[in-house]
């Protein structure tokens, strides 16, 4: 069973049901690998207007938005048109539309030397009045329950709860929208809105607009549906997370498949500073986070694998 969460209890101490919540985390972190929220400082009407921006974006006629394709852009900033990645070595292109933004450093920051693929500049699109402004906002909000959930989740493993903090001061923090139009009459078994995977990195913050279509696996096989309406979000933890705790954390696979409707899904995946270890704990090795980033990032973005942009 995945367990729902109330975001503002298991923040509070000094709630009667802290303990409880704690448990039902570590459950999820180390068995589920998903769990859902609610009652984070987030609204449902936050969530539907990001939603509604993301909308309007990816309406637009294809020769506008290519004017910000992150295929041209050589980041991870901007458009990703469909078939821009595969998630699935084994399955076709993806063929969802993303756009993309992320953390902004100062360019005298001594981690704006590694580039593009991290803390790029963003790119916006023209003729878009609020779009700008109403994902830096929600980009804003979504990192801060983004760190209450980690200092939840250090609590609920035994860690002290502000162990992740100093970690994510400047994080690679990326805001995406997922666009999936109605499931293509070519689609074959091959074909997914996105197909089997697990996040790259550490924890992932899911917005949805209620349409059902993402699919979680289940340990002995299958898949279990999960969704959540706006003002409610799914979490899940990924492979970094799951490599930095030796295996405790879980990262557990997932998909679209796509269906009859459209759908937009608004993930943060909220990862580390890049020069963060995430080697196992203990383990007297060194991965940082953006080296793990860096691998993960060529193998899905057809872009960056191509050597193009």
């Amino acid at each position: 069973m995945i367990p729902c969460i109330d975001a503002a209890r298991l923040a509070d101490p000094d709630d009667p049901s802290h303990d409880a919540l704690l448990r039902d985390m570590a459950h999820a972190a180390t068995e589920t690998g998903f769990l859902t929220v609610h009652n984070t400082a987030l609204s449902g009407e936050d969530v539907r207007a990001v939603i509604e921006a993301y909308r309007a974006f990816f309406h637009l006629p294809a020769t506008r938005k290519a004017r910000i394709d992150m295929a041209a852009t050589g980041s991870n900033r901007g458009w990703g048109a469909p078939g821009a990645e595969r998630v699935d070595p084994n399955a076709n292109a993806d063929y969802k539309q993303v756009f993309d933004m992320g953390f902004e450093l100062a360019a005298d920051d001594p981690l704006a030397r590694h580039g593009l693929k991290y803390y790029a500049p963003n790119h916006w699109p023209e003729g878009l009045p609020g779009f700008r402004e109403t994902l830096e906002a929600y980009y804003a909000q979504s990192m801060g329950v983004a760190q209450d959930l980690l200092r939840g989740l250090a609590r609920s493993l035994g860690a002290p709860h502000d162990f992740f903090d100093d970690k994510f001061d400047r994080p690679m923090a990326l805001l995406r929208g997922n666009f999936y139009p109605e499931r293509p009459a070519w689609a074959t078994e091959k074909d997914f809105g996105i197909g089997t995977h697990t996040d790259y990195g550490c924890l992932t913050l899911l917005a949805t607009d209620g349409t059902p279509g993402l699919e979680v696996r289940k340990r002995g096989g299958g898949w279990i549906p999960l969704q959540a309406p706006p003002g409610e979000f799914i979490v899940n933890f990924g492979e970094m997370l799951e490599m930095w705790t030796g295996g405790r954390v879980r990262a557990t696979p997932h998909r679209v498949v796509g269906t009859a409707a459209e759908r937009i899904s608004v993930p943060l995946f909220f990862n580390p500073n890049y020069d963060t270890n995430v080697a196992p704990m203990g383990s007297g090795k060194t991965v940082l986070a953006g080296d793990h980033l860096s691998r993960r990032y060529d193998e899905t973005y057809l872009h960056l694998a191509n050597g193009t942009g």
